[in-house]
């Protein structure tokens, strides 16, 4: 159904872009990508919601209802209820997650931000974010948006990527080269 990661990125990038020059022509981009986030999250934390998005088993009627009702409550915008509603009727709900990526990359290649995403084993204070954005800044060269996640299996430390690049200083890295170091002294 959901078919290979290019078929689901080519039609996310599609549907993202048509989303985003609606938004553009309506002067809504910061509107329409705050509430785009608001849904992110719910489909992240909310095993219900996901399951509805990617669940075959509920028919597009049920899901463009399910769906409708709680961007609805959310708060979301017209143009958001209306661009999720069209995704829903087109059976493309599996895919709307993407959608979400696609849009927010696109809103932030053309504002000139990059974004870096940090895992981390424990939530970064504001004091924190604040001071990794402030080197990445030094960095890259320009805005950097911080996108985090929390991997408590890491023990401690960041692994940290930007575009291509990636830095990992997790705690749980060092010990696997140390144990593989150790396996050769012996």
């Amino acid at each position: 159904m959901a078919g290979t990661d290019e078929t689901v990125g080519g039609l996310a990038g599609r549907y993202a872009l048509a989303l985003y020059e609606l938004a553009d022509q309506n002067k809504q981009l910061d509107a329409v990508a705050g509430d785009l986030t608001n849904l992110r999250s719910l489909i992240q934390e909310n095993g219900d919601l996901h399951s509805l998005i990617r669940s075959p088993v509920y028919g597009r009627d049920q899901q463009a209802k399910a769906i409708a009702a709680v961007l609805e409550k959310g708060g979301a915008s017209d143009l958001v209820r209306r661009f999720v509603g069209v995704v829903a009727e087109n059976g493309r709900l599996f895919a709307l997650p993407r959608m979400i990526e696609a849009f927010i990359s696109e809103l932030r290649r053309r504002r000139g931000e990059v974004t870096a995403k940090v895992i981390s084993a424990r939530a970064l204070s504001d004091a924190q974010r604040n001071e990794l954005a402030e080197t990445l800044q030094k960095k890259v060269g320009g805005k950097v948006e911080i996108d985090t996640q929390v991997d408590p299996s890491l023990l401690g430390g960041l692994i940290v990527q930007v575009g291509s690049r990636m830095v990992d200083g997790s705690l749980k890295s060092k010990l696997e080269r140390l144990k593989f170091a150790m396996k050769g002294v012996g």
